[in-house]
């Protein structure tokens, strides 16, 4: 597809000359002096990252405890600490290890008091996927942010900045103290369905400097950020979650596309870099995920990009890492590659034994195993683990979701959301160019119908009530009709009879496709007469298959605070600031823009 590169490399800076640098390292002499006390087993441990399941490190729920037993053998995440010991556990909310502030921060508590009562005892590095947007661990009553899209609309060094760090200050009050954000992918391709509105943009450059300003966000709130996924998921087709993605650029594309936020990245001091799950031929010929690949994670990103800190797997239950490899020879080959750290394997005792066996069969040099147990030991002391591993019961109260803190999201919201189309409406309502912004006095009674996208969080939402209550606190009767991502003929004629009788329509989209029953709705709609005013809840690339809407907006997100702030830009209470950081191609020839990176009204 011609727009994806030939009008994006034309836009990338040379940022090749970037500073590039690694986390300072702090005194060596603990970090060493522990690793020298390690046995084997310790080693090997340390080098791992586990689910567990439940909200307790020691009295999880009787289900919790049964999926423990059925995943590792053990019931409790302290047994599973004792019996392999982690040296990391990641947070998922389907594991049911996010419930509440307190509840999250006890856990954390419990799983370091297991861990450092076992003999040579550690503590432990606890870790999440708390993007914000659409990838988002913590719900509420914590703070959440917009996407990164949402971010890249906005174009804020500052704002990504104070994410990082509120983000980040929040995080570090539950005891997670490594966050898997921010995404440092270029978002080429629009039909991709892994990364997308988890991206910054298309353009190499800004991505690259929000990137570089989250990591700084992150860094002062003393938690690990870790830029993902090198050498670079932006231009799939493929999920790596469920297939195997093949990456075509060029070592020169590569350079122009990709590189920029990875070097960012490096130079702002990020602690970890996390690998992704797809082939690059231009890279490494072998047909190896980058992964397990020597020449990416050795050649490439420690010997040419200097990097030095901590490598991390993406997941490695996910097929694109183990199409050509078995769970046994996935996690020895990894460190093989380079890779510190073995995130999230489907059978722990089939990896932990793997790794065990490869070093005393002498397949995996220990001095291999060494190097990337001593940086995960020089993070946990940069993070202060070793000295203060443990909550502050008042601090998890006072932190999160402190009101400055989502004031600030608030704000923030505000000047991501972008106005697409804003064309007059078909009842002659016409403000200066367009229907928006929306009067009460003019268009007293709205219908807000479509899609209601389950909570990244568990949450927030639904999407139509959401818009709907933020509508009405701007002085607007509301009528609230769920229709779903694909709504039958059915619904879609009662929303068109539910339509008669009011001023104007908004309807929440959702990956509008050609053909979609979206869109058809849409369309009946705006038959009837009524401004339709479209709220693109996630890709913004919806406007494309929406010519007959009155005016669109996009959020990159479905989450509270950025309907919240669509519905104070179409009340006019604050005007529209953000920026397509993507360019929407034409839904009838995709190989032309419709709309730029930079558009947006104001």
């Amino acid at each position: 597809m011609p727009s994806r590169r030939t009008v994006l490399t034309a836009t990338a800076g040379v940022t090749a000359a970037l500073a590039v640098g690694s986390p300072a390292h702090a005194d060596e002499r603990r970090p060493r002096e522990l690793l020298s006390r390690m046995t084997l087993e310790d080693k090997v441990g340390q080098v791992f990252v586990s689910r567990v399941h439940g909200h307790s490190a020691t009295a999880p729920d009787p289900a919790d405890a049964d999926a423990n037993l059925a995943d590792f053998g053990v019931r409790t995440g302290a047994e599973l600490l004792a019996r392999y010991r982690l040296g990391g556990v990641i947070y998922f909310a389907w594991a049911h290890n996010t419930r509440a502030p307190q509840q999250i921060a006890d856990l954390s508590d419990g799983l370091q008091r297991a861990s450092l009562g076992q003999p040579r005892g550690l503590p432990v590095l606890i870790s999440t996927d708390q993007e914000h947007g659409a990838v988002c661990r913590v719900g509420r009553p914590a703070t959440l942010f917009p996407g990164a899209m949402a971010i890249g609309a906005g174009g804020s060094r500052d704002d990504a900045r104070t994410l990082g760090r509120i983000a980040g200050t929040e995080l570090r009050a539950m005891g997670i103290r490594q966050n898997y954000s921010p995404v440092a992918d270029v978002n080429v391709n629009p039909a991709n369905p892994v990364i997308g509105v988890r991206s910054f943009g298309a353009g190499p450059d800004a991505v690259a400097a929000l990137v570089a300003a989250e990591v700084e966000g992150y860094r002062a709130a003393r938690v690990a950020a870790t830029a993902k996924h090198f050498p670079g998921h932006g231009d799939t087709t493929v999920d790596s979650h469920t297939g195997f993605p093949v990456i075509t650029h060029t070592r020169q594309e590569w350079e122009a596309l990709d590189a920029a936020p990875f070097r960012a990245a490096i130079a702002a001091g990020v602690d970890s870099l996390m690998t992704a799950h797809i082939v690059v031929p231009s890279l490494d010929a072998s047909g190896d995920p980058a992964t397990l690949s020597r020449p990416i994670i050795t050649g490439l990103l420690r010997e040419e990009l200097g990097y030095d800190g901590v490598v991390v797997t993406d997941a490695l239950d996910m097929a694109g890492v183990h199409t050509k490899y078995g769970d046994d020879r996935v996690p020895v080959l990894a460190l093989k590659a380079g890779v510190d750290q073995l995130l999230n394997p489907p059978r722990l005792d089939v990896a932990w034994n793997a790794v065990l066996k490869a070093v005393r069969d002498g397949e995996l040099a220990e001095k291999r195993l060494d190097e990337a147990v001593l940086r995960i030991l020089r993070l946990k002391e940069r993070l202060g683990l070793f000295d203060d591993p443990y909550t502050a019961p008042a601090g998890v109260d006072r932190t999160v979701g402190a009101p400055e803190h989502l004031a600030a999201a608030d704000l923030l919201a505000e000047r991501t959301t972008t106005l697409l189309v804003n064309e007059r409406g078909a009842d002659g309502a016409k403000d200066e160019g367009g229907v928006l912004p929306l009067s009460p006095r003019s268009h007293p009674a709205l219908l807000v119908v479509g899609a209601d996208p389950a909570s990244p969080t568990g949450t927030t939402g639904p999407p139509t009530g959401v818009l709907a209550a933020a509508l009405a606190a701007q002085g607007f009767r509301t009528t609230t009709l769920p229709t779903g991502t694909a709504p039958s003929a059915e619904t879609i004629a009662q929303a068109v009879a539910a339509a008669e009788g009011v001023s104007a329509v908004v309807v929440a989209t959702y990956n509008v496709t050609a053909g979609s029953a979206q869109g058809t709705l849409v369309e009946r709609l705006a038959a009837t007469g009524r401004p339709v005013i479209a709220v693109a809840v996630r890709n913004p690339y919806d406007v494309a298959h929406l010519p007959s809407v009155t005016a669109c907006l996009a959020t990159y997100c479905w989450t509270d605070v950025e309907l919240r702030a669509a519905a104070r830009v179409i009340a006019g209470t604050v005007r529209p600031q953000g920026k397509l950081p993507a360019p929407v191609q034409r839904a009838d020839d995709p190989a032309r823009v419709l709309y730029p990176i930079g558009h947006g009204l104001t």
